[in-house]
């Protein structure tokens, strides 16, 4: 009986160590395919699982017999060689440990294969072709993103593998010699002329040349791995910094490529040399190799610094030019900025109020609000409650009652983290506080008489006077749900309040996973709750959802993209419900000759917004849908994750209508452009066109401008349209040289284009209209004024609107009192237009002011009394007058208050020189 209890015992307690160690793992594992399976995307979830499993067990395996054979040999061969006797049992008990240590070896070794070489395997069977190849070596982009990748990575392998055998085989003989040493008078000892020095002098001849053998076969192989890795090497050429352009230059193809030839050519020579030099105990030979290889190098570097500096550099535009061609080719296309079309704007600035009326729509759009101080605004005004919180807020375009308008959007999501720390309770956080409510919209181009936005939509529950629709306002997913919460329990969950009382309601949803059976236990061990498992409010109908927080949701599932991290909501006409958008991007740093840039936390070459992802706010169903079906990557990805993607053709209409080209995608591009709209290689080398992103005052300080969403018409196109745009100056200059455009509505979604304005005028630039703003008379002096009474002056973006042929810069003014809870408001609209600008309570004043009535119909123009309704030279005359009255009055006031301080300082001179107790006699003023 104890015998066989001895037998069952190890595996019980191996087990239990096992379920110790990796009990989290497998508790972890079994409530993700739950997670995954209820979303949808359980063939997603055993991708990476079955591949793993495909590569590592029959890897273990082959690696694990490979050294119980080969370490059993060495044995054997040991054991004949040196004369020893071992009895049988001791004899298996020691193979058995040879096996086991073998088996241990190799499941290590395969399993650190294994954490990188799965996907880059599945992307070398998968991949598609770019169509592109390198002009150095004639290789498709793919190999250098698809395929360069895994070879790289089973190099590596093979050279670590052989580096651990190579140790683990001197460790086996020192073992074994200590375990059992050959027979006494059989130690053969080998003088330090015979080639080797006298450090194993213990050894039998014959197993020390045994031993040698086997190690003079390991480095020769080594030195065949480092060979081929020198080969390989040729290629990392194509992302070489060193010329005057990224990737291979004149000097890396002239000598750099041929120094990685020749070394992997004697790499390959010294294979040979060691094995021979081991075998015949020639320590030249052995030494050769390696010498002659840092040799090479030494000399490969030597050879390039002359090159470049004494044949390259005198002439380096001459040499370089083919390989500077070579990067303005390949990063054009690898950021897509070669279907860029060019357009000429000639910018004659002849608009007309005429021209005006006729583009209402445009000019009914422009935009008089800004993203960062309205946010302030719909925290203070309609977050309503201590616990509601407003994180987010975006533009869209939406058809309002007929209209096609540009609007703010933001949702009112709920905050855990700003109740009272009474109200933290596990059933509040968990239970009773499951979600936001509603949305806020305003118009882009309307504020209230006191500079605060009109709200469209507003209030819980939500309210609106036009044809928008939400008839599911609830928030269960968005970017501040970051912890799980429980529906279908025996608490009521809070919707939202009324009055002096909450309403309460209860999830109707599909998304949860059922707390029933052993579900409850798995979940209050994954989410270090024992709530969970003992709270008396949950029952068997009782659901948990995690992971709500969007972004999160959409990386845990495919977490090979990058994400945007500004998601925007989207309130769905066709069925009133809200949904996020989430932009994704496919990107490497892998595509050849392409200059690498920076982008949200990563280095990249080439970027492509494929894919947009939709989260249900209510349901939390996630749908990924391929906008860039060129896109070799994502397909690379459709071929892998085969129930992941869907085509754009089956996004719902409602939601279609609001997809939007990418600000950070757009920024990056604009980033990029700057330089590389140069085709030519001599000014491109010389940034003789170099560009740089207009620089504009924004709130209270000098920054780079903005990319704005704008509602205009395009001079070719009868309707507006939502377009991203960013404008551009020459290098240090601050007039506009060009206007970079992406095109968001129907099928002309993710168009770019760049508006070239005419060299030989002058084209105001954003910091152009803030000099002059600056410098006006009347409007400068106002925001001296605004400063000195306890507020701030905070500047508004200025947007850039093509009208037309001609350019209209709007620029809102906020003003905000110096307090803490002080309210940013929209005081003033200046707009820039030729040589004038004029600064107004509304656009529509602001807009009369430089054009005359553009509208007689419009409300927010004077009526009866109003202005004269003047045009032209009478006008400016008028207006004239205006300013020289202002500035008389000005200059009056000024002088009353320099007469007021001396007035108040001859006061404080007579105080003093009264007597003390004397009573100064009044002033008698004849």
């Amino acid at each position: 009986m104890k015998k066989e209890w001895n037998k069952i015992l190890p595996p019980i307690l191996g087990g239990v160590l096992l379920l110790f160690v990796f009990g989290d793992q497998i508790l972890a594992f079994a409530a993700d395919y739950q997670w995954f399976k209820m979303l949808g995307y359980t063939e997603t979830f055993f991708v990476e699982i079955k591949t793993k499993l495909m590569i590592w067990v029959p890897l273990s395996l082959i690696l694990s017999v490979a050294l119980s054979l080969y370490f059993i040999k060495l044995f054997d061969k040991y054991i004949k060689l040196g004369q020893i006797f071992i009895s049988k049992p001791e004899l298996a008990k020691f193979k058995k440990i040879l096996v086991v240590i073998s088996v241990g070896l190799g499941i290590f070794l395969s399993w650190v294969s294994t954490g990188e070489l799965w996907l880059k395997i599945l992307f070398f069977l998968n991949r598609n072709s770019f169509g592109v190849e390198d002009p150095i070596f004639g290789n498709d982009a793919s190999f250098y993103i698809f395929s360069k990748p895994m070879i790289e990575n089973l190099m590596s392998l093979g050279i670590f593998t052989t580096l651990v055998i190579i140790v683990a085989t001197l460790v086996f003989y020192s073992l074994v010699f200590k375990q059992y040493p050959p027979s006494e008078g059989t130690v053969y000892y080998l003088d330090r002329t015979a080639g080797i020095p006298n450090v194993i002098s213990f050894f039998k001849r014959d197993i020390l040349r045994n031993a040698v053998k086997r190690l003079a076969t390991l480095g020769a192989l080594f030195f065949v791995l480092l060979g081929s890795f020198f080969l390989l090497m040729t290629y990392d050429l194509v992302y070489s910094p060193r010329g005057a352009a990224f990737g291979a230059s004149y000097t890396d193809v002239a000598v750099t490529l041929k120094g990685y030839i020749a070394l992997a050519i004697v790499s390959f020579i010294s294979a040979v040399l060691f094995f021979v030099g081991m075998v015949k105990e020639k320590k030249r030979l052995i030494a050769a190799g390696p010498v002659a290889i840092v040799f090479i190098g030494i000399i490969t570097s030597v050879i390039a610094f002359g090159v470049q500096r004494l044949i390259v550099e005198p002439d380096e535009i001459s040499k370089e030019q083919p390989y500077i061609e070579y990067n303005i080719a390949f990063t054009q296309k690898s950021f897509n900025l070669d279907q860029v079309e060019s357009r000429e704007f000639p910018v004659n600035q002849e608009l007309t109020a005429k021209d005006l009326e006729e583009n209402e729509a445009t000019i009914r759009n422009i935009r008089i609000n800004d993203e960062t101080p309205l946010l302030q605004t719909f925290n203070q005004l309609q977050s309503l409650r201590l616990y509601y919180q407003f994180s987010n807020i975006s533009m869209d375009r939406y058809v309002i009652d007929g209209q096609y308008r540009q609007v703010f959007l933001a949702p009112r999501e709920l905050n855990t983290d700003k109740l009272t720390e009474k109200a933290k309770t596990w059933i509040n956080l968990h239970l009773k506080y499951t979600h936001g409510y509603g949305v806020v919209v305003a118009p882009v181009n309307e504020v209230t008489p006191e500079g605060q936005p009109k709200l469209m939509v507003r209030n819980i529950p939500p309210t609106t006077e036009t044809d928008l629709k939400l008839t599911r306002p609830e928030i269960y997913f968005g970017l501040l749900t970051d912890q799980y919460i429980i529906t279908g329990t025996n608490e009521d969950e809070f919707d939202y309040p009324s009055g002096s009382d909450n309403t309460e309601t209860r999830y109707e949803g599909i998304d949860g996973i059922s707390l029933s059976g052993a579900n409850r236990f798995l979940y209050a061990i994954t989410q270090r709750s024992m709530r969970l498992l003992f709270s008396d409010n949950i029952t068997a109908d009782s659901r948990i959802h995690y992971t709500r927080d969007v972004i999160d949701r959409a990386a845990k599932i495919a977490p090979f993209l990058i994400y945007e991290h500004d998601p925007y909501m989207v309130m769905n006409q066709e069925d009133g419900k809200l949904y996020w958008i989430v932009d994704a991007y496919t990107a490497t740093a892998d595509y050849p000759y392409s200059q690498r840039y920076g982008f949200k936390g990563y280095i990249v070459n080439y970027v492509r917004n494929s894919v947009k992802i939709v989260v249900d706010a209510y349901n939390g169903t996630i749908d990924y849908y391929v906008f860039d079906e060129s896109d070799p990557m994502i397909q690379t990805y459709k071929n892998i994750y085969k129930d992941l993607f869907k085509p754009a053709s089956e996004l719902p209409a409602g939601l279609q209508q609001h997809i939007k080209y990418p600000r950070d995608l757009f920024d990056l591009q604009a980033e990029v452009y700057r330089l590389y709209h140069i085709n030519n290689p001599v000014v491109f080398y010389n940034g003789e066109d170099a560009w740089d992103i207009a620089n504009e005052k924004y709130l209270d300080q000098i920054e780079k401008a903005k990319s704005n969403y704008v509602m205009f018409k395009l001079p070719e196109e009868d309707t507006e349209e939502f377009a991203l745009i960013l404008p551009f100056t020459p290098r240090e200059k601050a007039n506009m040289t060009s206007l970079l455009v992406a095109r968001n509505d129907g099928e002309n979604y993710g168009k770019l284009f760049v508006y070239r304005f005419p060299k030989d005028k002058t084209i105001d630039g954003p910091m152009m209209i803030e000099s002059r703003i600056d410098q006006d008379s009347t409007i400068s002096p106002q925001f001296t004024l605004w400063g000195q009474e306890g507020s701030n002056v905070l500047r508004g973006n200025v947007i850039v609107v093509p009208v037309n042929n001609s350019l209209l810069y709007i620029e809102p003014i906020f003003i905000q009192a110096d307090n803490v809870n002080s309210l940013p408001e929209t005081k003033r609209v200046i707009v820039g237009y030729r040589d004038k600008v004029v600064m107004e309570q509304t656009l529509d004043l602001a807009l009369e002011r430089i054009f005359g009535a553009v509208s007689e119909t419009d409300p927010q123009l004077p009526s009866e009394g109003g202005f004269p309704q003047l045009e032209g030279e009478e006008l400016d005359a008028v207006l004239n007058q205006v300013r020289s009255v202002y500035d008389e009055l000005t200059r009056s006031l000024s002088e009353i208050q320099k007469i007021i301080q001396q007035l108040e300082t001859q006061m404080e001179s007579q105080k003093e020189t009264t007597p003390e107790g004397d009573a100064a006699e009044p002033a008698v003023t004849p």
